[in-house]
């Protein structure tokens, strides 16, 4: 067995002389200072890194609780992004972008700090001639940060919560008024298996990486697979660039130390010895626990990232049970004060479809915008309540149309109320969302002809 930074065998021990291990260049020594000094102060301060740890009892913390670390910093970037770049870096906790200013900027501020780290380190250090056991001890620690996002996002995906399938209202927006981010999540949203596909990769990455004996294979597919990641966020421009990237380089750093081998397995056809993961301590006994403690770690992370994308998926995925008038109603004769209004596209008040679906509402109007709604069902009472959506935390739903709800049949249904202060009446009828090709074509095994339409 071999530990970073030498090529040199250890005793049967499991000990080394000191004396044996060969000196690293000054290069060497700068850009390991460096690399340590950024990315643990990368993986400490970047959120959701450490929180992975949390496992199961992250349930049980305030939703905030994930971004301690940005909120802790905020102050500072939005400091340096106002006086520095001139711009306004403020956390926007509500987002979910991972590519927001503030981000930037503190990712500007980790480089800095991490250049300061090194210049200092170095003068102080100078006489040392290598970094083996701190080495060993920083590729663990980037191993499991690495291991954790991994099965972070690899459930996100194999429990298809992360891109659920394409909305009702999806089903009728043109292609081409979506975004790019868009058309990749209804893209992959629309065929679960293939989203279920990839997040197992994820998944069993992340849980090779957490035992050393399989962790240069968990390297290698989290390595394929944070490049696709990050091939995608790049051309689709979706707001997760700066973690992909970084997820990226850990992998290459939990590979760094089997780079001569792999390179003499898969390149230069030599034979080349087993790989092993740089060990942390000289007793085999202590090295032995260290890994029990880990594989018992991943299964902690485990079960917090299912339990975790199993509630998103139940409580903001598909997984949640079709909410009563579910489906596109399209309206049919829209009745206002008694005057029948005609379907006129220039009609700025007048609907076109109603759209019920498991994350919400959406009124469709006759220019084809849409507009989101808060929808109140009560079947017992047989009405419908639609409300704008809060503006901020603290407003309340103010409502916009209240209406009594009659269902000659299954497909038909009548409202009556008022729409802004006004008395409505509203005729629809349901259109059945599998009627579109995109649900409703299915697998073939054999097609005489591609299907495109």
């Amino acid at each position: 067995m071999t530990t970073v930074g030498t090529d040199y065998a250890e005793s049967s021990t499991g000990t080394v002389p000191s004396g044996a291990r060969r000196p690293w260049s000054r290069s060497a020594r700068i850009g390991f200072r460096f690399a340590f000094a950024y990315l643990v102060l990368f993986c400490v301060l970047f959120a959701q890194i450490l929180f992975v740890f949390t496992g199961p009892v992250g349930r049980v913390l305030p939703d905030s609780a994930i971004l301690w670390q940005m909120r802790a910093t905020s102050w500072f970037a939005g400091w340096v992004g106002e006086y520095l770049f001139g711009v306004d870096a403020v956390l926007h906790e509500d987002s979910g972008s991972g590519d927001q200013t503030v981000i930037w900027v503190l990712i500007f501020c980790v480089f800095v700090m991490a250049g300061v780290i090194t210049l200092v380190w170095s003068m102080l250090d100078r006489r040392r001639r290598e970094y083996v056991t701190l080495g060993a001890w920083f590729v663990l620690f980037i191993r499991l940060c690495l291991g954790g996002q991994m099965l972070f996002y690899g459930m996100a995906k194999a429990i298809p919560a992360q891109m659920p399938e394409p909305s009702l209202t999806a089903l009728l927006q043109p292609y081409g008024t979506m975004s790019p981010a868009s058309v990749l999540w209804n893209q992959v949203g629309a065929a679960p298996p293939y989203q279920i596909l990839l997040g197992v990769a994820e998944v069993l990455g992340g849980l090779l990486l957490f035992l050393p004996r399989t962790a240069t294979a968990g390297a290698l597919l989290s390595l394929v697979s944070m490049a696709q990641v990050f091939v995608l966020n790049m051309t689709y421009d979706v707001p997760v660039k700066i973690l992909s990237f970084h997820l990226l380089v850990l992998s290459l750093v939990v590979l760094a130390p089997q780079a001569g081998r792999l390179a003499n397995i898969l390149v230069l056809e030599r034979p080349a010895e087993p790989a092993a993961q740089p060990t942390l301590f000289a007793s085999r006994r202590a090295n032995r626990i260290a890994a029990i403690l880990q594989v018992v770690l991943g299964l902690w992370v485990l079960i917090g990232c299912t339990q975790y994308s199993w509630e998103a998926w139940s409580k903001a995925g598909s997984g949640i049970p079709e909410p009563p008038l579910y489906g596109i109603w399209t309206v049919d004769e829209f009745t206002r004060a008694g005057h029948r209004v005609p379907p006129l596209l220039t009609d700025e008040n007048r609907w076109r479809r109603i759209i019920v679906d498991r994350q919400g509402a959406t009124v469709q109007k006759m220019d084809d915008s849409f507009m989101p709604v808060l929808a109140t069902v009560d079947e017992a009472a047989h009405t419908l309540v639609l409300s704008e959506p809060p503006r901020s935390t603290d407003a309340s739903p103010q409502p916009m149309a209240t209406f009594t709800v009659a269902r000659p049949s299954s497909h038909r249904m009548l409202l009556t109320g008022e729409l802004n202060g006004t008395p409505v009446t509203l005729s629809l009828d349901w259109m059945d969302p599998d009627s579109f090709l995109l649900r409703s074509r299915g697998f073939h095994w054999v097609q005489d002809y591609p299907y495109f339409r």
